[in-house]
């Protein structure tokens, strides 16, 4: 037998959350978080996180779990999600992953190359190399070691760059030989149905525009305090995620309010951006692709087995 399981996707900001509940009560089913920062129990505002009470009614997994000082990453989260998805599958639920991460997503489906692990002294000397000498330093760095990898991938995916400087140093061999590998499997005999949201992208922008305003006024200033207090390293995922930096500028008085406002605004939308270009090239099977807002759908729209 082979079982469903739905994802709902898009950039950030579109309503994702909303429809998945949605969804859920109308197919049985279960939400398991797949955005890469929602993970993380230090940042419910500045993650637009479920809240307890929208999360109330439904089973909610992979939300608010981790702690600010690991480095959770995408083969975490696909053995976590595989475990959930069989768990839930075998009580006759249905599975429904939502969030804007594609890389979960695509590596769910498609398999992970079998990468050895990276030590995290390698990962700090990585993102020290970015922060002091630049991205183009680090571009050139990895064209004297692995140019097949360089062209293969987005110059401005500072992520990806990093990835490929890392493996080479820390196990000598280039990145385009380790994905000559098999592909680690998650999982099978699952039949996903992704459904794939890309509204008008300059009113997903309004729309980020007016949520950052609004988690300002609901309290991410004080989030950004108390994950300062635990004096993480800044090379760590939570402390990258989109506003804290720039609020962490605005607590030490090195910007104004505005100034932090329309940066934390313009980085998100940076994202939302790459968020579009990345779903528009994706080799992913989309079951259903709308040009609106999921609040903008008639659920009965959505094909259900």
């Amino acid at each position: 037998m082979i079982n469903t399981i739905y994802v709902i996707a898009g950039p950030t900001a579109t309503g994702k959350s909303n429809l998945s509940i949605d969804l859920a009560n109308k197919v049985n089913g279960v939400v398991i978080n797949s955005d890469s920062m929602q993970v993380y129990k230090n940042l419910e505002i500045l993650t637009a996180r479920p809240s307890s009470k929208e999360m109330k009614n439904i089973d909610h997994y992979l939300f608010g779990f981790v702690d600010g000082n690991e480095r959770y990453n995408v083969e975490r989260w696909c053995n976590d999600a595989t475990e959930i998805i069989k768990k839930t599958s075998a009580k006759n639920l249905t599975p429904i992953l939502v969030g804007g991460t594609g890389l979960y997503i695509n590596t769910l489906i498609n398999g992970l190359i079998d990468l050895p692990s990276i030590p995290e002294s390698i990962k700090i000397e990585s993102e020290k190399i970015l922060q002091e000498f630049g991205k183009d330093f680090l571009i050139n760095q990895i064209k004297n070691v692995d140019p097949e990898s360089l062209n293969e991938i987005n110059h401005n995916d500072t992520v990806r760059l990093r990835r490929i400087w890392e493996v080479f140093e820390s196990t000598g061999k280039k990145f385009s030989e380790w994905k000559l590998n098999k592909n680690k499997k998650f999982i099978t005999n699952y039949k996903f149905k992704i459904l794939l949201f890309l509204p008008d992208r300059e009113k997903n922008y309004q729309v980020v525009n007016s949520r950052f305003v609004n988690m300002m006024k609901d309290g991410a200033v004080e989030e950004v305090k108390k994950l300062l207090e635990l004096d993480l390293d800044d090379s760590l995922p939570v402390m990258r995620a989109h506003g804290v930096p720039e609020i962490k500028k605005y607590i030490a008085n090195e910007s104004s309010l505005e100034e932090c406002i329309s940066k934390g605004q313009q980085v998100t939308r940076n994202y939302v951006k790459r968020q579009h270009t990345w779903w528009n090239s994706s080799n992913l099977e989309i079951f259903q692709k709308f040009d609106k807002f999921p609040s903008e759908i008639d659920l009965n729209s959505i094909k259900i087995d």
